[in-house]
């Protein structure tokens, strides 16, 4: 065998190592993260906030979920200067620890009844460790993923990292799911809801051990020999990428809409309706392992046919299910809420989240690229997530009613389209026409693209 057929089977090797690595790391830490948002929407509304009535005290619930957003961007910036200027490895450990000894103090925690206000208020300061972890996770967890990868798959790689975002989901939903199943209502509300947040401790071993186990970013390091760091990261993506920047949390914005409307939000609304726990824990279940096997070929496609086409594709696809999920819930069709969640889920956000970890990385040079990213990924978020559960407080406005809800995410779908349209592509591209499609639609110089790659 030739050296460069060897060299090519070491690189195939290489990359497979840190995209497992990279997958499994990432899983925990969102397994952290919205194991909270399922507790919140099956328990946390009668443990710790039971004097409201159960819509009511969902949507307190899951304020407290929110209030994760409103810490993730400084997660996110602080992180993101640290990865730009020490490393992206470094950063993700430390990220880990923070939100997992979080997430496992809560399965030890009193409830309301045992210390009163005390206990939501505990609660809410653990939720917002949790966004300052996952905050700073994300950028650097693309990052060390999309430097490793060729420039021609990095939409296909770089969606391995996302996976673990449905990946994490699914662990709560399905341990939630295996305990209501199997103990009774009295024994799961004492003591069978702690359960998942104590396996935390054992994953995040596991995930500590997976960590340590990659390499950094060969792109940070050469840069790192060039001595081309910039001290102010933050200060250079806002002086010279505000463009990138604004667009890119209009990007990010329908993305963090859907999963908080068909992940989080929706489940709470569904058991005010009378919907089963059972019934809707299964149809998330069905809908984000669809979204998992679905995540690399859309990731795949965008190397193929360009990054916008894709997320473009996503955001028109839950715009036209909103209406329609929401519908299935509201007049209890419930046989067939796993269809609409599949639709909005592994194909509307799929399609989005998907690319998304190669495309806004595809912004910005290596030396600010973890801030680049992680200012879009935390703000745009923040936004999204945070505006959607605001809008949650609809549903109790209008006596159950979801057709405001679901007009909010049609608008934040129509916002996202016309953002990544403004927006160039990124992807690497070959054939005369497609090269003067880009030339006509980027508004880049062939410099900017350099650096960018």
């Amino acid at each position: 065998m030739s050296n460069i057929g060897l060299e090519e089977q070491a690189n195939s090797a290489m990359m497979r190592r840190v995209a497992i690595a990279s997958c499994v790391g990432t899983t925990v830490e969102w397994y952290d993260f919205f194991i909270y948002a399922t507790a919140s929407a099956l328990v946390f509304n009668k443990l710790f906030f039971p004097s409201f009535d159960p819509l009511v005290g969902s949507l307190v619930a899951l304020g407290t979920y929110a209030a994760g957003f409103f810490v993730r961007p400084i997660g996110g910036l602080l992180f993101g200067y640290l990865g730009d200027r020490y490393g992206r490895k470094s950063a993700l450990v430390t990220t880990l620890l923070i939100v997992g000894i979080a997430t496992f103090v809560i399965g030890l925690m009193p409830t309301y009844n045992s210390i009163g206000i005390a206990a939501p208020l505990i609660l809410l300061f653990i939720r917002m460790l949790h966004g300052f972890g996952i905050g700073g996770e994300q950028g650097n967890a693309i990052l060390i993923m999309c430097e490793h990868a060729p420039a021609k798959r990095r939409g296909y790689f770089g969606s391995w990292v996302q996976t673990g975002a449905p990946a994490g989901f699914i662990l709560p939903l399905g341990i939630f799911a295996a305990l209501t199943a199997t103990l009774s209502e009295e024994a799961f509300m004492s003591w069978g809801w702690r359960i998942p947040f104590l396996l935390s401790l054992v994953l995040v071993a596991v995930g500590m051990y997976i960590r340590l186990q990659l390499t950094e970013s060969p792109l940070f390091l050469e840069m790192r020999r060039r001595r081309a760091e910039d001290p102010h990261p933050l200060v250079e993506i806002v002086r010279k990428y505000p463009r990138y920047l604004a667009l890119g949390c209009g990007t990010k914005f329908a993305e963090s809409v859907a999963f908080t409307s068909f992940a989080v939000l929706i489940t709470a609304y569904a058991t005010s309706r009378g919907v089963s726990r059972p019934v809707m824990t299964t149809a998330s279940l069905i809908a984000i392992v669809l979204e998992l096997v679905c995540m690399p070929f859309w990731g795949a496609l965008s190397d193929r046919i360009g990054r916008k086409p894709v997320y473009i594709l996503g955001a028109s696809t839950v715009l036209l299910a909103s209406f329609p999920t929401f519908a299935l819930v509201y007049y209890r069709v419930d046989s067939y809420i796993w269809v609409g969640l599949t639709a909005a889920l592994a194909i509307g956000h799929s399609a989005m989240y998907g690319p998304q970890a190669a495309y806004f990385a595809e912004f910005f040079p290596t030396r600010v690229r973890a801030s680049g990213v992680s200012f879009i990924q935390q703000i745009g978020a923040l936004i999204g997530s945070v505006g959607t559960l605001a809008a949650g407080w609809l549903l109790a406005l209008l006596n159950g009613a979801p057709w405001a809800l679901a007009g909010f995410v049609a608008l934040g779908c129509a916002i996202t389209i016309a953002c990544t349209a403004a927006l160039p592509e990124t992807a690497p591209r070959l054939g005369r026409w497609k090269d003067l499609v880009d030339s006509l639609t980027s508004g880049d110089n062939m410099e900017a693209r350099r650096q960018r790659a």
